[in-house]
């Protein structure tokens, strides 16, 4: 169950919201570089790391997709008082806004906090409502004057958190999906013998609508496919057991479907084969509400390709104590190594 935790923690903590990737993506680069045989950034900022197969007189394809990006936000407006404005990157419930701090990231980085009306002063009907993103604003604690010294329009914004330890999890902003940059990595440094050329790319600007994937995979063209994201993990008090998608502790997750994605039947089979082979703990995934670069993967390389996902059960996801277990963590890591290392060993015409 041990995993590299300094490292998550430098993945998980780095600015990258979509579209602002250059941080992380330069720290990605910097530790891939040594893995791979090629490493190349594209035109949209993917970085995509070649292996090379051991047993692939075919040119089979194998890609690989983690986002590198973050829910995140865009300053749209700078007021008379130095107060900003902003539009969401990503999906936010707004209720989880309330007391956060941010970082602001313009000509240098200003922390600032997310702030609302005070509840002192609400009307009655105020308080019985819901929150929404245009209640909050972002208070850098200067004037205006001196805000547009280092911040202007279109400057990203990222949530301020440090990754944690708590028992045997990890609770960070920005597991999502990190932790999946964190596996690819990891896996990379252990895998020695790809049965097929592994592409293992870190895709941009997932949270706003796959667009890095779509372009990714249309360039790799790939025969297969293996996205790797975060997934609900909803087994907290007050859950039925048809709701919980999965549980943190059971093992990484085989995705069977989302809400962009029906999974190749035949990459699902191979993956629950290849764990069950290995005696790696797993849970099947279906997710009927939101989607992954799986999508992407599978759909937009020229024919197609025979694509699934592997899964990281987390909780309170979209939050600032997104939680994931590091058994999870581990196994997810060993069933992407298995599967890259014997996707030639199984009859995938059936």
């Amino acid at each position: 169950m041990d995993i590299n935790v300094s490292l998550l923690k430098d993945i998980c903590e780095i600015a990258g919201a979509p579209g602002f990737e250059k941080r992380v993506r330069d720290l990605v680069i910097d530790l891939v570089t040594p893995l791979a045989d090629e490493v190349k950034v594209d035109n949209i900022g993917n970085v995509i790391a070649i292996k090379k197969g051991v047993r692939n007189p075919d040119g089979k394809r194998v890609m690989i997709a983690a986002h590198m990006d973050e829910i995140g936000f865009i300053v749209t407006h700078i007021d008379e008082n130095g107060f900003l404005r902003f539009h969401t990157l990503g999906g936010f419930d707004p209720k989880t806004l309330t007391a956060q701090r941010v970082i602001v990231h313009g000509k240098k980085d200003l922390v600032g906090v997310m702030g609302s009306k005070p509840i002192h002063v609400m009307s009655a009907e105020e308080r019985t409502k819901l929150p929404k993103t245009t209640d909050f604003f972002i208070d850098l604690g200067m004037p205006k004057e001196e805000v547009e010294k280092y911040i202007t329009i279109g400057d990203p914004v990222t949530r301020d958190r440090e990754l944690i330890e708590m028992g045997d999890c990890v609770n960070c902003k920005s597991i999502d999906n990190r932790v999946a940059v964190f596996i690819l990595i990891e896996t990379l440094k252990q895998l020695e013998n790809p049965a097929y050329d592994v592409y293992a790319t870190f895709t941009v600007q997932e949270e706003v609508g796959l667009r890095g994937a779509n372009v990714a995979a249309h360039g790799i063209n790939p025969d297969f496919g293996i996205a790797l994201d975060t997934t609900i993990a909803f087994d907290v008090p007050g859950a039925q057991a048809h709701e919980k998608v999965t549980e943190l502790g059971k093992g990484t997750a085989i995705k069977i479907m989302d809400a962009m994605t029906i999974c190749d039947y035949r990459m699902v089979e191979f993956m629950k084969q290849t764990a069950d082979k290995a005696k790696i703990s797993w849970q099947p995934e279906i997710l009927v509400a939101g989607g992954t670069d799986t999508a992407g993967v599978q759909r937009m390389g020229k024919q197609g390709a025979i694509a699934g996902a592997i899964s990281i059960p987390t909780r309170h996801l979209h939050q600032v104590i997104e939680m994931a277990h590091k058994k999870d963590i581990a196994d997810s890591i060993a069933l992407l190594k298995a599967c890259l290392e014997q996707i030639d060993q199984y009859d995938w015409k059936h």
